[in-house]
């Protein structure tokens, strides 16, 4: 199987997941209620009306464990999990798990085969080549996507604040209060409008946790990256498939640190597809192995070298 294909497999499973949690009460809010359900159990401080009438040191000491406990250190753990994720993986979550990433992924692609290049506004130079065939089919899954996938995501979304039950009540009957009718209609535009004009803009400025792992990940020496083995750099066929591939707009073969590079891997598959199968120039691997001697001596064999195809300077 392809990494394409386990890339697809994750991103999938993921927003399945994101889907089913209110559902399953995994994890939600309900406002009627006020209670923040965790894997089906009211998540409350611990604490009764006897703590809070109790005055004393002891008692207050008490009152101001259980708040830590209960209150603060989940917070600290939720927000961690993107430092951590950067630290080791890079933004490795951006590209193999991201809902947002997912969805912006998909209007690419719908907007590739609709008017030959990703963005609606103008032609990159690593736009790939599109093919005009099955058109009129990508234009309807293109309105489909538009009407359907945006309305699906209002109503999952508002699930964690309101019982999806009751808004599954209220769609049946078509009788909706302003907080169900507000959180899905508000989601829905919200999908509808960074799918079609924002996209990967969000995942490099605005995103607060694709930005974590951003800085997180560049900083650390540690992280998980793709990179090109600079010595056998002169095996590029100076193709320029790992660019064309690449929605990020990365260029792979600088060998940098790109803190827009989300780990998907796509520079991968498009150099095995060049360069045949397992002789790839592009890896996966932790940190910076490559030493700036190796990179040095290629780029001195490239500048010597008078292949007609131009060999790109390698960069650590």
């Amino acid at each position: 199987m392809s990494l394409t294909a386990y890339r697809r497999m994750t991103q999938v499973a993921f927003l399945l997941l994101i889907f089913l949690m209110p559902v399953l009460n995994i994890f939600r809010y309900d406002t009627a209620t006020r209670e923040l359900i965790i894997f089906g159990q009211v998540w409350s401080l611990g604490l009764n009306n006897a703590f809070y009438a109790d005055h004393s040191l002891r008692g207050t000491g008490h009152v101001v464990l259980q708040f830590f406990l209960k209150a603060i250190l989940p917070w600290i753990v939720v927000l961690a999990i993107f430092p951590l994720l950067g630290v080791f993986t890079g933004r490795f979550f951006c590209g193999w798990f991201c809902p947002e990433g997912t969805l912006f992924e998909l209007a690419d692609h719908l907007t590739l085969k609709l008017i030959g290049r990703r963005s609606l506004f103008a032609k990159r130079p690593n736009d790939p080549d599109a093919s005009h065939k099955r058109k009129l089919l990508y234009v309807l899954v293109a309105l489909l996507s538009l009407l359907v996938l945006p309305l699906l995501g209002g109503i999952a979304l508002t699930g964690y604040l309101v019982a999806p039950r009751t808004i599954w009540s209220q769609i049946m009957s078509w009788n909706f209060t302003f907080g169900v009718k507000a959180g899905i209609i508000g989601v829905s535009l919200y999908m509808l409008i960074t799918s079609i004009l924002v996209r990967h803009s969000l995942c490099k400025y605005i995103c607060a946790a694709g930005l974590m792992q951003m800085l997180f990940g560049w900083a650390s020496p540690i992280s998980l990256r793709v990179r090109m083995d600079p010595s056998r750099a002169e095996e590029c066929t100076n193709c320029r498939g790992c660019e064309k591939a690449c929605f990020m707009n990365v260029l792979p073969r600088m060998n940098k640190r790109d803190i827009s590079c989300v780990n998907c891997g796509a520079c991968v598959v498009a150099c095995h597809r060049e360069l045949g199968k397992g002789r790839g120039l592009f890896r996966y691997q932790a940190g910076e192995k490559a030493s700036l001697a190796a990179s040095e001596r290629v780029n001195s064999e490239s500048a010597g070298h008078s292949c007609s195809k131009p060999v790109r300077p390698v960069r650590t």
